[in-house]
């Protein structure tokens, strides 16, 4: 008898939607490159308008699948790693209302209250779960799991100019203690455990993005550079190079979904730097963010052609 094969709709994963977040992140890149490097606005709204196709197109296979096949929904819902990218959804609609500000301020509100509303909701979620739970063990946790709470230091880049800043404040709060909080139990797990699975190891990378959004988050909060705004730039800087280094192990993997994790801590970085670049107005600073956003569009050229054969070879949305 014939073995009936799933649905490649039934195992299509949460995890799609960390590719809003890089790709979003890589317009922010090219829009702030374009206005400090006086170069044409073309790539960025090219980038942003296909964003929002691919975020649109993803919500509705996964609102698809949340109505044909809720149960697996609900699995990746108690799920150690893949829970933790529920939330990617409203860090993309928040990314997006960055991406929208200088378009339609109307656009980039709407995005931004909805992402923000979501966003808390999922923090206070995913908290109780890692409150109240019973099976998740030490090896479970990486650095994937940094999305769900310390996400909110992403809300003030646009919050200033939306609401209170009290309300930027809030959230910012959450995501720069719980970004202490997580960071050590993570680099505990990694030092003093078994290694992360290979298929996990690109989401080493998401360490670079709370110390760089939260030096974009600082800045729009506090209108300068201080010194608690260059730790947090050069800790972000300092990890990056750190990152690097080991790109020989990156560059043996076998190509997973996980490999977007690579593209928004790097875009985060990117964008860092040409902040620090427009505040300072030194050189080097110039020069490293252009060096960073060449690695940046190498890096999501290569996903893309490796996610779209993945699709194609049917890698992708697979029963694990």
């Amino acid at each position: 008898m014939t073995e009936i094969q799933p649905s490649r709709l039934q195992n299509f994963p949460i995890s799609w939607f960390a590719v809003v977040m890089g790709m979003t992140g890589f317009s922010i890149a090219w829009h702030r490159a374009e206005a400090l490097l006086a170069l044409s606005s073309g790539p960025s709204v090219f980038l942003l308008a296909a964003t929002v196709g691919i975020f649109v197109l993803l919500l509705a296979f996964y609102l698809a699948k949340v109505v044909k096949y809720p149960q697996q929904v609900r699995a990746e819902f108690v799920h150690p790693v893949k829970l933790n990218f529920f939330p990617t959804i409203s860090i993309g609609l928040v990314l997006l209302s960055i991406a929208f500000q200088p378009y339609s301020m109307t656009v980039s509100l709407m995005c931004w209250s909805l992402g923000a509303v979501l966003h808390l909701g999922f923090t206070l979620y995913v908290l109780s779960v890692w409150l109240h739970q019973t099976h998740f063990e030490i090896s479970h946790i990486n650095p994937a799991w940094f999305i769900p709470i310390v996400g909110n230091i992403l809300v003030p880049i646009s919050g200033v100019r939306h609401a209170s800043p009290e309300i930027s404040w809030f959230f910012f709060s959450i995501g720069l203690v719980f970004w202490l909080v997580l960071l050590t139990i993570i680099f505990y797990r990694i030092f003093f455990h078994n290694p992360l699975p290979a298929k996990l190891l690109p989401t080493l990378f998401i360490l670079i993005a709370p110390p760089a959004v939260g030096f974009v988050s600082w800045v729009q909060l506090n209108g300068e550079l201080d010194a608690f705004g260059r730790l947090l730039y050069y800790t972000a800087l300092f990890l990056t190079l750190m990152l690097l280094t080991q790109l020989r192990r990156f560059l043996k993997l076998e190509f997973f979904l996980s490999w977007w994790a690579y593209s928004f801590p790097m875009a985060a970085i990117t964008i860092a730097t040409f902040l620090m670049y427009d505040l300072l107005r030194l050189p080097f600073l110039k020069g490293l963010a252009v060096v960073l956003l060449g690695l940046l569009t190498m890096l999501i050229g290569v996903l893309i052609v490796k996610t779209a054969q993945a699709i194609r070879h049917r890698a992708i949305c697979i029963e694990e």
